[in-house]
């Protein structure tokens, strides 16, 4: 049995760098990793997928440059060579951060899954055989989450693909059926329709994106469509046979049962946390229905010095909280600061082409709390730099408190709609009204000067 000062489970976006910061402070600490350091971002998530993403839009630029007047006679699809790059980059950026954890000082790296076995001791089933015994004064969870599979007769005798598996295929699929119409299930059907595939993607709600303004779905779903996507609202998956080479699925929409045939089947319908096989029952840390750990705003949770960060925690999924988890859980422990995950901004990106950035309240959070509020909205037909790229897709979008003329609220769905929406926040945390960037002086032509004419729109 081996003692520690500290010891964090999980070497994610949050977990590494604080497993870093605690050893750094003399704290004599250990970090448990089940697969490979750096977590679902560097390893499953971001930095592969946006990769493949970036070789998708290229493929879209070759027909989409005949508009600007560059003709392409003749281009082949690499998909071998997009999948190297894609590794190249996660096993480099996932070399870097082993090598950097390796090189602290204080920082014990084990290869296993861990198991509590008591309130503060943990049993790691190590990778390479054999287990060993840990005990710490303080432990942080970082177990993040992994793809939830639904209840559909017949799902299990498929092969079905995961955001994970789909990124290790082969080829690239004739037909693929996309289940769930999240962020995972847009930015992989979008990439695979580019990429030449036929893609299906079904909906059981409504309509797409329901956390996000109706407007903002509908153009979302009008580039969809526009590319050749077949979305399917008030549609699910009743049951799946494998036939021959082709896959048969019983669906039912909008009532009535029909059924369609693909190749392969992305499942997008949600993650769930990785704490099932945690032993979180001998530790008195709570959990919520659906295994999430639950956490105060200084991420502490029921048992004393047991902390929980990232995704595993529930709440928003994103690297960015992962880290901001590791800046609160940093200054409260180390520096016995009194960080607070209460009240902080939460902007996000999903990273279809044109991507949509988002920060702060829609405005259908805003008129279900009866705020006060003015919207300005603005197509990007009329965005000149949109114009002279050949890019009109999509729509910027803000919600002004109409007392304070503070922003409350944005959504951009743009070419850069993810670095146009930071704007919007900073502005948001230093307390900059719409009316100063209405007023500002930005360089021409720009995406931020159209900010500009956004605000105008509330003068009119």
């Amino acid at each position: 049995m081996q003692h520690y000062d500290a010891i964090v489970i999980g070497s994610g976006q949050a977990g590494t760098p604080l497993s870093k910061k605690l050893a750094e402070s003399g704290l004599k600490t250990a970090l448990i990793e089940k697969r490979w350091v750096g977590g679902t971002c560097v390893n499953d998530g971001c930095s592969p997928t946006k990769a493949m993403i970036a070789s998708a839009k290229a493929a879209w630029s070759v027909y989409h440059n005949k508009s600007l007047g560059v003709i392409t006679d003749h281009f082949y699809l690499d998909f071998s060579a997009i999948i190297k790059r894609k590794d190249d980059i996660v096993h480099r950026m996932r070399g870097n951060s082993e090598k950097g954890i390796k090189e602290t000082e204080n920082l014990d790296l084990h290869y296993g899954t861990a198991t509590f076995s008591g309130p503060k001791e943990i049993t790691v089933t190590l990778n390479e055989g054999g287990t060993v015994v840990l005990t710490a004064d303080k432990f942080f969870i970082n177990t993040g989450e992994k793809p939830s599979i639904p209840k559909i007769e017949g799902i299990e005798n498929i092969d079905y693909l995961t955001s994970t598996t789909i990124m290790e295929l082969d080829s690239i699929p004739e037909h693929l059926l996309v289940l769930g119409s999240g962020y995972i299930g847009l930015e992989f059907g979008q990439m695979f329709k580019r990429f030449g595939s036929k893609v299906t993607i079904i909906e059981p709600s409504e309509r797409i994106l329901k956390k996000e303004d109706a407007d903002i779905a509908e153009e979302v779903v009008k580039v969809l469509k526009e590319e050749g996507i077949q979305i399917l609202t008030n549609t699910k998956a009743k049951s799946i046979v494998k036939q021959g080479e082709s896959i048969e699925v019983a669906i039912e929409a909008n009532g009535k049962e029909t059924s369609l045939e693909c190749s392969h089947i992305l499942v997008a319908t949600g993650r769930k946390p990785q704490t099932k096989d945690l032993g979180l029952d001998k530790t008195g840390v709570d959990v919520d229905e659906k295994g999430y750990i639950k956490v105060n705003d200084k991420l502490e949770t029921s048992a004393a010095d047991i902390y929980a960060l990232g995704d595993v925690k529930g709440g928003p999924a994103f690297t960015h909280i992962s880290y901001d988890d590791y800046r609160i859980i940093s200054e409260n422990v180390i520096n016995k600061g009194n960080a607070s995950k209460k009240e902080r901004l939460v902007p996000y990106c999903m990273f279809i082409d044109p991507q949509l950035g988002r920060v702060g309240m829609t405005e259908q959070e805003a008129r279900e709390q009866g705020l006060d509020i003015l919207v300005a909205t603005m197509k990007n037909e009329s965005v000149a730099r949109s114009i002279e790229t050949g890019d009109e897709r999509g729509m910027m979008k803000a919600v002004i408190d109409a007392k304070t003329k503070q922003i409350l609220g944005a959504s951009v769905l743009a070419e850069q709609g993810g670095e146009i929406v930071t704007i919007l926040q900073m502005a948001m945390m230093g307390n900059v009204t719409y009316d100063r960037i209405m007023n500002g002086v930005f360089a021409h032509p720009t995406y931020a000067e159209s900010l500009n004419n956004l605000f105008m729109s509330l003068e009119k």
